[in-house]
């Protein structure tokens, strides 16, 4: 089964400016992709299953709080089960991959926050593959932002 993982890459720096990549990421299956920007941090956009469709989630500028949760089932899915929270800033160029059977859903950290998501579905095979589920389904704190 796979797993939600992240493929890092790096900034590069000189005298001309900066270059972020993430050389390991590989295009091959990608069908598809879209930019995502909330008017507001306090937005919430949780959560969004697919079963095939997989998921790749790079940020072009600031932060966010992504959760993902594996899908027993798309029917009353398992509320108790496991929720993967990953945390993406702009500043570490990295992609967060999404694998088929999980939702996911996000919390913008702060104003300026743009993802680009690459998918593996066409828009079509996506809208057959979608199932949708409330931002608290496994809970509300999950979105809380820990204070250390």
């Amino acid at each position: 089964m796979k797993r939600p993982k992240i493929i890092d890459g790096g900034l590069a720096i000189d005298n001309r400016g900066e270059v972020r990549f993430v050389n390991d990421f590989d295009f091959k299956d990608v069908k598809r992709f879209y930019q995502v920007e909330n008017f507001s941090k306090n937005t919430i956009r949780a959560f969004h299953g697919h079963l095939k469709e997989e998921k790749f989630i790079y940020l072009t500028s600031g932060s966010v709080l992504i959760a993902l949760v594996k899908l027993n089932r798309v029917k009353n899915p398992n509320k108790s089960a496991k929720v993967y929270r990953f945390v993406l800033s702009s500043k570490k160029p990295q992609v967060l991959y999404v694998p088929g059977k999980y939702a996911n859903g996000f919390k913008v950290l702060e104003n300026g926050t743009k993802l680009i998501i690459f998918s593996t579905s066409s828009l079509k095979q996506s809208l057959r593959d979608d199932f949708r589920y409330p931002y608290d389904y496994w809970g509300k704190d999950i979105w809380k932002v820990e204070n250390r």
